[in-house]
């Protein structure tokens, strides 16, 4: 969904600007997401003028990316984007300054899988298969704390139905429903990346079963002419041994920066 934000002009999909140019460089992640909002319909754009734009946001899942000229934006055209994970080059860090009380910088790094990984093995009763839209209420039960892996698709309805989802799951036995045990999806779709990302229940972790879930899942992606991309932050070890497992390798390194509450100066 497309919103019009405080001192920007919102555009509508036919009037979305071309990517050329505008993602010339930064992480594959950023474009990414940009084709994910277009494609998909989940998020926001924004441009400080409808003709001949010079600054472009795209909002999606609590990121953010800028792009175009720092100088073009006003802080108040941020007001609706705090509490962000932003994605910009350093000149948008004094308009990001004035715009919100506190931004954090936080070092990411970018990895993209090099290495095919062979299909993995489950324990006895789990399979892992693409997800459906009948999955939904499954990913819907999830804790609460793990809701944002299906945030890029609108909720669990949209991940269920967007055939960019696979996941472990418990077989029914002795009248217990099928359970949902881990889940990874492309967290952005982008034309020649897709950014993913995955989530294992509190108690079914130590089984690979989240492997087992992005080796289905990268196979997919690859069968779609696309190039699977795994972002996470540089103090967060066990996604980035995760990654090394699943055959990714360490491609690139920017920051983001974390934004608190709109403010004035």
């Amino acid at each position: 969904m497309v919103r019009e934000l405080v001192g920007g002009t919102g555009v509508l999909p036919e009037q979305m600007p071309s990517l050329e140019g505008w993602f010339a460089s930064g992480p594959p992640g950023a474009r990414a997401l940009a084709e994910h909002v277009r494609t998909s319909g989940v998020g926001r754009w924004w441009t400080d003028r409808a003709t001949g734009p010079r600054a472009l946001a795209v909002a999606c899942a609590d990121h953010l990316v800028l792009r175009g000229d720092p100088q073009a934006l006003e802080p108040a055209a941020l007001d609706g984007l705090a509490a962000r994970y932003v994605q910009a080059p350093a000149g948008f860090l004094p308009v990001l300054g004035r715009a919100f009380e506190l931004v954090v910088p936080w070092e990411r790094m970018v990895y993209v899988q090099r290495v095919p990984v062979a299909t993995q093995r489950t324990p006895r009763g789990v399979t892992v298969r693409r997800l459906v839209p009948g999955d939904a209420p499954g990913l819907a039960a999830l804790d609460p704390d793990t809701a944002w892996i299906h945030a890029s698709w609108g909720g669990p309805a949209g991940l269920a139905a967007s055939g960019a989802g696979w996941a472990a799951f418990r077989k029914a036995h002795l009248g217990q429903p099928e359970r949902l045990l881990a889940v990874a999806c492309t967290f952005f779709q982008g034309t020649a990346y897709e950014d993913i990302a995955c989530v294992t229940v509190a108690d079914a972790r130590r089984q690979r079963l989240a492997l087992a879930c992005v080796t289905a899942l990268c196979r997919d992606i690859a069968a779609r002419g696309r190039t699977p991309t795994w972002t996470c932050s540089r103090d967060n070890r066990p996604s980035r041994l995760l990654a090394w497992t699943a055959g990714f390798r360490l491609a690139q390194e920017y920051v983001h920066y974390v934004t608190g509450r709109a403010g004035r100066t």
